[in-house]
């Protein structure tokens, strides 16, 4: 374990509780909603009772705290070690995040210890400066709910100019690419390594409404459970709502749920998965399946 578990739900707790002990007047009902509020439900049992017993030798009688100074938590060598590596990942520097205090820290590895297999090896360019400019912009366009205009570069090396409300993002690890979620347009994502600009849209045209929420589609797929696929499988949808079902020994029926704009990633996440997952509905994603595969066929991938 990177984080020792002196890190973990009991021990953040207990430690909330001290610092709140810190103030003048608290009463035991407010010491108690903390642990409602941060421990497990069944913690409302323990973690008080023995605090006040002294079993915990941390609070007087009175619930103020045994301790002169609020606790607080440093880091591990070995947490910062980690946390140096971690923000060595080109991706995240695309959120600007900085830990100065790491400066001098050596990473507990770098990307020259690892290997990535089965990933398109042309990913997008994520240290490349107008496209994190372009990453931070849209990103702030999602929070603050401003539409976009971009001009990107198609598959056919075509110039285009789109205006559309971001929101969100998508990142494929296969394609090892990140895609922008869209609405308000006709195209429902775009690459965001295709775009060539992109700035706030100032509502100078006759589009200025914003678009309504996108509705929920629902895919029923067969697991065979050979080579570990159920396990893959459940990994690689853990953000989709699904439910699984058990139908015999080896197979199984997963029903997940998925906004339209998700249907390219699904198609590509279904496909890495062989002969080992069937979709049997709705027969407007088999479509979907055949035509890629067809699509595949005819430029002699196999």
């Amino acid at each position: 374990m990177i984080f020792s578990e002196l890190y973990s739900v009991y021990y953040n707790t207990v430690a909330r509780i001290i610092e709140m002990a810190f103030q003048p007047g608290v009463a035991e009902k407010e010491l108690q909603q903390c642990v409602v509020e941060h421990a497990f439900s069944e913690s409302v049992l323990t973690i008080l009772p023995a605090l006040k017993a002294g079993k915990w030798p941390l609070l007087q009688k009175n619930l103020s705290p045994v301790l002169q100074h609020v606790p607080t938590m440093p880091l591990t060598m070995l947490e910062k070690r980690w946390l140096k590596a971690i923000m060595e990942e080109p991706r995240l520097k695309l959120f600007e995040i900085e830990m100065p205090e790491l400066g001098e820290v050596e990473p507990l590895f770098t990307r020259d210890d690892y290997r990535i297999y089965d990933q398109y090896a042309d990913g997008d360019p994520f240290e490349d400066e107008a496209y994190i400019r372009h990453f931070r912009l849209l990103l702030s366009a999602m929070k603050t709910e401003r539409p976009v205009r971009i001009t990107m570069r198609n598959r056919h090396g075509t110039e285009r100019k789109v205006r559309f409300y971001p929101k969100g993002f998508e990142y494929s690890i296969k394609d090892d690419k990140i895609r922008v979620l869209a609405d308000g347009c006709k195209f429902r994502q775009f690459n965001l390594g295709r775009i060539l600009s992109c700035e706030y849209y100032d509502g100078d045209g006759p589009w200025t409404e914003k678009p309504q929420e996108e509705q929920y589609r629902e895919l029923t797929l067969l697991i065979t459970d050979e080579r570990g696929a159920l396990e893959r499988a459940m990994l690689h949808f853990a953000h989709f709502e699904k439910q699984a079902e058990r139908t015999d020994a080896e197979k199984y029926i997963l029903r997940l749920k998925y906004y339209e704009s998700d249907e390219t990633e699904l198609v590509i996440r279904i496909l890495s998965f062989g002969p080992y997952v069937k979709v049997l509905e709705p027969e407007s994603f088999v479509t979907l399946i055949k035509e890629r595969l067809i699509l595949q066929k005819s430029c002699g991938l196999r």
